[in-house]
């Protein structure tokens, strides 16, 4: 299946915003977390930790399920293919493990927080507001990185489709120098 070319820019545009606006999501997550563990004031911890639940439960996710559908269908409407190309096929795992990541640790460990911070007491633990966010985007700016790069060449299998299309690799390699 292939998109048509209005259909692929769309959801070009669409993959490219979810993720930008997943990515600074992050960044907020990061910066709230940031201030959650660092300032002396009970009140900053709280609105900061509650500020992380409001993105974490309202916004993170959504974002990332988009990414992960529109990033989807590019790879299986478009010749790039889900597991024709190494930096792809990453990409993909790394969405996968970052949305799973998200749902079983980011928003258990902020709600956590929450619930603490709430009840008057202190920040139980500085990783559960930090380390999710940091993961997060280190992922995110390696992807991001490999988006704009393409390193690593074909798969396997993107080496098989490609001998079974007949095209010669020193004939394409002509074509890509001329």
């Amino acid at each position: 299946m292939k998109l048509s070319r209005p259909a692929r820019r769309a959801s070009l545009v669409v993959h490219v915003a979810a993720s930008a606006g997943w990515l600074g999501l992050t960044l907020g997550l990061l910066a709230l977390g940031i201030t959650a563990t660092t300032t002396g004031s009970a009140v900053t911890v709280e609105a900061s930790v509650r500020a992380m639940k409001l993105f974490a439960d309202w916004l993170v996710l959504p974002l990332a399920f988009l990414t992960l559908l529109s990033g989807l269908t590019l790879s299986l409407g478009t010749p790039w293919g889900l597991a024709r190309h190494r930096w792809v096929y990453t990409k993909f795992w790394l969405t996968l493990a970052t949305t799973t990541a998200t749902v079983f640790a980011l928003r258990p460990g902020v709600d956590s927080a929450v619930s603490a911070v709430a009840a008057g007491g202190p920040l139980p633990d500085a990783g559960d507001v930090l380390f999710g966010p940091i993961v997060s985007l280190s992922a995110y700016l390696f992807m991001t990185v490999i988006s704009i790069l393409k390193p690593w060449g074909l798969t396997r299998r993107g080496r098989n489709l490609r001998a079974s299309a007949g095209t010669p690799l020193e004939a394409r390699r002509a074509r890509q120098t001329a």
